[in-house]
């Protein structure tokens, strides 16, 4: 979503919104010339100033991008994937679905991981690894508990046909606030709501979540064991990904959709990853985007398909959040979070209520519900624990240099 820097102390917090992305992974306005004030861990080669193409590197340099407003775009495109299938309970009608073997909602969350794995892994490389863990658990933690307790206990009990006491006192009800919470889980469903819907999940997105939990996990484990350093391991591990989801594609074109997204999220956040840590040789080409997802349709109904496919998402949403001939816009609040935890419940709660409407007719009310919803949520929680995380890191910070300044041979004076 989008950047704008103006000052070295506001540049350092508005960075530090951003790479605590989530799923949508999904920050606010920042400025990469805020990354000079912490050096980078991993050795980077400084861009060759006679290049003709620009690289990423030489995107990060500019005080402004387009993540924000990227992020937002993706997650309205997965309310509008939606609205085709929570009307009929078939995915199969979702929008391209048919033409690409993905609704346009798996496409959007392919987006968010490629972002993700970008601005995370750089995260980490800006941050001690106790403040990356900060960052990440203050990032999605609170609003997912509050999500999950406004589903359950006011959206819930608004249209339960329980008595609110019996709802209440439900196990069915704790039972869904302690799996969301605790295990990621989108198919548990709450006492007699939306019983009669064709999906019964109050919380059906969540699940990506666990995706986007086990990556970050594997970011700080690779980092802590220096293995991000070594940025050729990193395309081996890329390639790894791919060669076994391409391997699937022979051994077991059928596999089921679980196996395959074990795949194809971890991949999507590595790519993103391995951009970020090459960014220096990386080029950023509007004609390269195009190519790599050209040969992608050339192999369509072969077994390279899908690799090449999530490898030309990656690169073409990494160039769309950093082209320099993209306007860039810079959103005053993030929505886009919110709008990815809200828009399913929202949808849900507009079936239940109108269950002859057509998708197309609940479409647009959804939107601006949802829009509404996520506006609630990024100025009463996410922005709010934003801040607190800039203020804890910020003391830790002031208390190193503190530390730093009292040992001997750098204080001040004889």
């Amino acid at each position: 979503m989008s950047l704008h820097s103006t000052s070295i102390a506001s540049s350092r917090s508005r960075l530090d919104a951003q790479t605590s992305d989530r799923p949508p992974v999904f920050g606010t306005e920042s400025s990469w010339s805020a990354l000079a004030l912490k050096p980078a861990r991993m050795k980077m080669a400084l861009p060759s100033p006679d290049s003709r193409v620009p690289t990423i590197a030489d995107a990060m340099s500019r005080n402004r991008n387009n993540f924000d407003l990227v992020r937002l775009g993706l997650a309205l495109a997965v309310v509008v994937s939606h609205a085709f299938s929570i009307t009929t309970g078939v995915p199969d009608h979702e929008p391209l679905k048919i033409s690409t073997g993905f609704t346009l909602g798996e496409h959007a969350v392919n987006g968010f991981f490629a972002i993700s794995g970008f601005l995370v892994t750089m995260s980490f490389d800006r941050r001690d690894w106790r403040d990356y863990v900060i960052a990440r658990i203050l990032r999605i933690a609170p609003a997912l508990i509050a999500a999950t307790l406004i589903v359950g206990l006011v959206l819930g009990l608004a249209l339960t046909r329980l008595p609110a006491a019996e709802y209440l006192a439900s196990p069915s009800l704790w039972r869904f606030v302690t799996a969301t919470l605790t295990e990621f889980k989108s198919n548990t469903s709450l006492p007699d709501v939306f019983a009669q819907n064709p999906f019964k999940a109050p919380l059906a997105t969540v699940w990506t979540l666990r995706y986007e939990v086990f990556c970050y996990l594997g970011v700080l484990i690779l980092g802590l064991a220096g293995l991000l350093r070594r940025r050729r391991m990193v395309l081996v591990g890329v390639a790894g990904l791919a060669f076994a989801l391409a391997g699937l594609g022979i051994v077991d074109p059928d596999a089921s959709k679980g196996v395959e997204t074990a795949l194809r999220l971890p991949l999507i956040f590595a790519a993103g990853g391995a951009v970020y840590l090459w960014r220096d040789r990386v080029p950023l080409s509007a004609g390269l985007a195009a190519a790599i997802l050209f040969a992608a349709v050339l192999l369509h109904e072969t077994f390279a398909y899908r690799p090449m496919l999530f490898l030309a998402e990656t690169y073409g949403i990494l160039w769309l959040g950093l082209a320099r001939g993209v306007p860039t816009i810079a959103p005053k609040a993030d929505l886009s979070y919110g709008t990815y935890l809200y828009g399913w419940p929202v949808q849900q709660a507009l079936v239940a209520l109108f269950p002859s409407a057509a998708a197309l007719t609940l479409l647009m009310p959804a939107l601006a519900i949802t829009l509404a919803a996520a506006a609630l949520s990024w100025h009463l929680v996410e922005k709010p624990s934003l801040a607190l995380k800039a203020r804890m890191l910020g003391n830790k910070q002031r208390k190193a240099m503190g530390r730093a300044l009292s040992e001997p041979g750098l204080q001040s004076g004889p």
